[in-house]
């Protein structure tokens, strides 16, 4: 930053060209999309619907809404939209709303100019302090969101009528920035108001002052499509004024939930204890969660966020943790006995429309073991299944759970011809013969079985006993 301009006669000799917030955007969204990158990276899911009209909206310069339930990326999005600006611009020195030092818009930036000329001292702002945020409440104020007199400088001796008497509040602040307010129908409907001005004029006004501050703003907004019934609504006019309404949505497969998931959870790291997740569990968990987004059961309104795939895919690999510790395992990865523990995770989670606790249980329990089934048809080819039958006949029973390690299931296998052979067809998908990532196959071959009514399972605690029909 010290070869960069520190006055203004000294910014003007560098030919430094000043550009509207959105054309600013606009350059830099083309100089990406021209290069074949993405203008938001860490996003799965939305490459072919949402982000194409993010740059349409973008490109066109308009200030934007995502609609959309909770969990479905809004705020990350919004966030993520500072790597879109230019990463310094330069600002009178000493300016509480980032002056522009060609277009000052403040009754300070432009005393100072006009007393100092190219004497001005300028700073240099980076792009990450250009992001203002709010989080509507019902006690939003337009004094938060626009400004208010401050009593301490009318005490310091300032006339009420004097511009430097104002406190500016976060829009003002966000001057040649992105301003950003999240959850927007909880914003109480006057204050809404006073947004208006902001998206169509480009001002603001304070109380009675004859002032007009030509602001320079992205404006943002991010809503749950219940809100405009449920909590609030926003108001016509307001919602007329912004550009672009983006429409977001959970992931469509569950490929693109596992994507997430990978990304998202919260890497366990246990000395000791080396962990392997195979890629049939994850799949089972992201199942669960797109078999809770169409169960009759759950309150499809409230929305079934990706945070559940997330919180489910921590507390099954905590639990496969807790097992390995308590047995003496060098190595952890998660089984079915582990999905028990799922249910701490998804009842917070998800909205049921009974209030009966047994009931919200059993729900659980049969989304866990829709998706096990799903998962151990697609994994298990058809052919081997017979031969798994046929190892439990005469009276041979198989036992695991929580109690038993890795290595007393995969040592079991060798009784068990049909079952070792069903269980290496899922072991190659995930290239590994790690004794913990076969065990976990063993349990899901033998759930599976049991569920498709091919085998007995008898249980008692977090100890199964497996036999023949």
């Amino acid at each position: 930053m010290t070869s960069r301009p520190v006055t203004l006669g000294e910014l003007r000799r560098s030919g430094w060209q000043s550009v509207p917030v959105k054309e600013e955007i606009r350059r830099n969204v083309a100089a990406r999309l021209h290069s074949g990158g993405q203008i938001v990276d860490g996003l799965v899911g939305y490459e072919d619907t949402v982000l194409p009209q993010l740059e349409n909206a973008l490109l066109a310069g308009h200030d934007v809404i995502f609609l959309g339930e909770r969990g479905q990326a809004k705020t990350r999005m919004i966030r993520s939209l500072t790597g879109l600006l230019d990463e310094w611009i330069p600002i009178v020195a000493g300016s509480e709303i980032l002056d522009d030092p060609y277009r000052p818009v403040s009754r300070y930036a432009k005393d100072l100019i006009a007393e100092l000329a190219d004497e001005c001292p300028i700073a240099w702002v980076h792009r990450d302090e250009r992001l203002g945020e709010k989080l509507a409440t019902p006690d939003t104020s337009i004094s938060d969101l626009i400004g208010e007199v401050d009593p301490i400088r009318v005490a310091e001796g300032r006339y009420l009528s004097d511009e430097l008497t104002l406190h500016y509040g976060l829009v003002p602040r966000t001057n040649r920035g992105i301003f950003a307010v999240n959850e927007l129908p909880d914003l109480a409907e006057r204050i809404q108001v006073g947004l208006l001005n902001v998206l169509e004029e480009r001002d603001i006004q304070v109380r009675g002052y004859k002032i007009r501050l030509p602001l320079d703003i992205l404006l943002v907004a991010s809503a749950n499509p219940e809100d405009y019934t449920n909590r609030g609504r926003i108001i016509t006019p307001l919602k007329d004024r912004f550009g672009s309404q983006i429409r977001t949505h959970y992931p469509l497969d569950v490929e693109a939930e596992m994507a997430v998931v990978e990304q998202e959870a919260t890497k366990a790291n246990v000395p000791g204890v080396t962990l392997k997740v195979p890629q049939f569990m994850s799949e089972v968990v992201a199942t669960l969660t797109h078999l809770a987004r169409q169960s009759p059961h759950i309150n499809q309104r409230s929305g079934v966020s990706v945070r559940l795939s997330v919180a489910n895919y921590e507390i099954m690999v905590a639990s496969s943790l807790r097992r390995a510790l308590r047995l003496g395992e060098l190595e952890a990865a998660p089984r079915i006995a582990d999905l028990e523990s799922l249910a701490a995770s998804t009842l917070g989670k998800v909205e049921l429309d009974s209030i009966d606790d047994t009931r919200e249980s059993h729900v659980v329990e049969a989304l866990i073991a829709q998706a096990v089934v799903g998962v151990f048809r697609s994994s298990v080819p058809a052919d081997r299944l017979k031969a798994v039958s046929a190892d439990f006949e005469g009276g041979r029973v198989l036992h695991s759970g929580d109690d038993v390690t890795a290595s007393d299931l995969v040592e079991s296998l060798g009784d068990f011809p049909g079952l070792r052979e069903a269980v290496a067809a899922i072991a190659a998908v995930d290239g590994s013969e790690s004794p913990s990532v076969i065990a976990s196959g063993v349990e899901l071959v033998l759930e599976g079985m049991h569920l498709t009514k091919r085998l007995n399972k008898d249980q008692s605690g977090s100890r199964s006993l497996y036999r023949a029909r």
